[in-house]
Formats: structure tokens, sequence, C-alpha cells
């Protein structure tokens, strides 16, 4: 006998009868095509996904939110100053 030999020892050795089972439950468990078109018609496309915003989207927007509020801030501040110098000028 020679020792290593998977042909010697007998309860190692699978039958094709059992190897065929287990090809079998292998693939009970398998995707059906049926199952694939239902996930691909799940699936967003790139004509579904192109409009999303990016990350980099984002941060523009937000960048030009706050220069919005910033000038906004600053228009304010000026017609109160405008304001405030109209009645000093009718002042005098």
């Amino acid at each position: 006998m020679v020792k290593g030999n998977k042909k010697n020892d007998r309860s190692s050795k699978i039958t094709i009868d059992k190897l065929a089972m287990m090809v079998a439950k292998g693939f009970e468990n398998a995707a059906t095509k049926e199952d694939l078109k239902n996930l691909e018609a799940k699936m967003a496309t790139k004509e579904n996904i192109k409009d999303i915003a990016t990350k980099t989207d984002a941060e523009r927007l937000e960048k030009r939110i706050d220069d919005f509020a910033e000038n906004k801030v600053s228009k304010i501040i000026y017609k109160e100053l405008e304001n405030r110098v109209q009645k000093i000028e009718a002042k005098i």
C-alpha cells in the first residue's frame, strides 16, 4: 500500500452517482434566467444615474449657497448703512 494514494482509500471514494447528486445540489441554489431578468429590471442604467449629483457637485452647490448668503448679508448691511446716511444727510 502506498501512503497518500487516494485510489486505495475506500472511504474517500466518490461514485459517479454521488458526484451527480452533489452537482445537482449545487445547481438547486443557482439563479435562473427569470431571476436574472427580474434583477436586471431592478438595476439602474447609465441613463437613470446620469443626472445624480456627485460629491463634487454637492460641494460646488454648498459653496454657491455660502457665497449667496454672504452676498445677501453684505447687501442688507449696505442697505442699512445707506438708509442711515440718507437720514443724516437729510438732517444736514
